[in-house]
């Protein structure tokens, strides 16, 4: 009973204590803007879910037994980076011994354009003079013994080897000649044209061989997370057949469904707020990006799609695909509301509230900020509609509202414009 007791009084004591500092401190510094009354769409709520922007399922371009299978689902993996790899071994082994045919084919390529060298030009030369003189030898050898044959000095036998012999050297003179002409003139084009024709062909093939070891590694075709995996190392996958599924979520789209009456109202670029229940206490944007011209028959509803850009954390994306949202689109005629700065929205509880600054009569720039519960409506900018016990030109507080609590002092600092950016300047209230 007595520990009960200390306990209260402990408790109390410190609710006191928590009550009396801020007023020990002084009054709170914030930063206001004042309360506008604008036309808006009116807006209406539609329950739709969390999408990535792309979604691959990846397979397998060839057949083969799966190597390596470096990542798991849930890890982030950049634009071509290997999600698996194919054993390579035998068709590596392949392209070796057809890269050293191409080099072949590329050597006699070279061979026939360079053309014939100098030495062995002047070397047909040669041999073409060599026979040149034999073949004149022979013809003064034979001139001399068809003198003597008129004179009956020689037989009939020498006189007939001595024209065969003449004949013959004759003959390998203008083999001799033919030769050197050839290699001065070189390789016909149509040799050349068929060199460069093998060295294609072959070349041909080796890309083929090498586009089959790149297809052997499976990679990923954007940034994104890994949210399937459907091999392991060592098993055999077939062309075609699944690999891992791969999704990219720097942006989300939300997908709801809007019913034909509403449908029309809608315009493509609209900005739209978005809740998403399971982060309660942050406010996100987006923009109708699609808006699909096929409705589902039974429903009469046509799908929609909101564009968000999510926050990726050190433990991975804020918005995660599959979420509920709910998406409150402009689909209504146009009225007056008020609006506020999204930067004025306290949430995080049972329902979204704003503080509203009442200035001191004697110091303006002295308060009290007065928490007021609100609903919230469409966004137009970086300002929210907002409904509650609220007036147009009042002033809301938009730096410095997480810690204040009901009736505490506060400080104006300065005051903004009502869609001023976190880091926008004070604006001059004094004229």
């Amino acid at each position: 009973m007595r520990i009960a007791t200390s306990l209260a009084v402990v408790i109390c004591a410190m609710l006191m204590t928590a009550q009396l500092l801020p007023a020990q401190r002084g009054p709170a510094n914030v930063d206001v803007a004042k309360i506008v009354e604008r036309e808006v769409a009116s807006g209406q709520t539609f329950v739709g879910t969390v999408m990535p922007i792309k979604r691959s399922v990846i397979g397998s371009a060839v057949g083969g037994r799966v190597a390596e299978f470096p990542v798991n689902e849930g890890d982030f993996v950049r634009a071509r980076q290997p999600l698996a790899q194919l054993l390579t071994n035998t068709i590596n082994l392949e392209v070796d011994s057809e890269k050293a045919t191409l080099d072949l084919r590329k050597e006699e390529l070279n061979e026939l354009v360079n053309g014939t060298r100098p030495d062995e030009i002047k070397r047909a030369k040669a041999l073409m003079m060599a026979a040149k003189a034999d073949s004149e030898y022979q013809q003064k050898r034979l001139k001399r013994l068809e003198s003597l044959y008129a004179r009956k000095a020689v037989n009939d036998d020498d006189i007939q080897a001595v024209v065969s012999e003449s004949i013959r050297a004759e003959e390998m003179f203008s083999e001799a000649e033919a030769a050197y002409k050839l290699a001065v003139e070189g390789p016909r084009k149509e040799q050349i044209a068929q060199a460069k024709a093998r060295v294609a062909v072959q070349q041909a093939l080796v890309d083929k061989l090498e586009s089959q070891v790149v297809k052997h590694t499976i990679i990923s075709p954007f940034d994104g997370y890994v949210v399937a995996e459907h091999t392991e190392v060592g098993q055999w996958v077939n062309s075609g057949e699944l690999v891992a599924e791969v999704i990219a979520l720097d942006h989300v789209d939300v997908s709801v469904q809007v019913l034909e009456n509403h449908v029309p109202h809608v315009q493509l670029k609209s900005e739209v707020r978005v809740e998403i229940p399971a982060i309660p206490n942050q406010v996100f944007t987006g923009e109708v990006v699609m808006i699909v011209p096929q409705a589902d028959i039974r429903a009469r509803t046509f799908p929609v799609k909101v564009r968000l850009k999510n926050e990726i954390r050190k433990d991975g994306p804020l918005l995660k695909s599959g979420m509920l949202a709910r998406a409150v689109l402009p689909t209504g005629p146009r009225l007056k509301a008020l609006m506020v700065s999204k930067d004025a929205l306290v949430l995080g509880g049972p329902t979204p509230m704003i503080y509203v600054v009442e200035p001191g009569k004697k110091n303006p720039k002295l308060g009290k900020a007065r928490a007021v519960p609100v609903q919230v409506g469409v966004a137009d900018g970086r300002l929210i509609q907002v409904k509650g016990d609220l007036e147009s030109g009042g002033y809301v507080v938009i730096r410095g509202n997480e810690r204040l609590r009901p009736g505490q002092d506060v400080m104006i600092s300065n005051v903004l414009e009502p869609d001023a950016l976190p880091t926008a300047k004070a604006i001059n209230t004094d004229g």
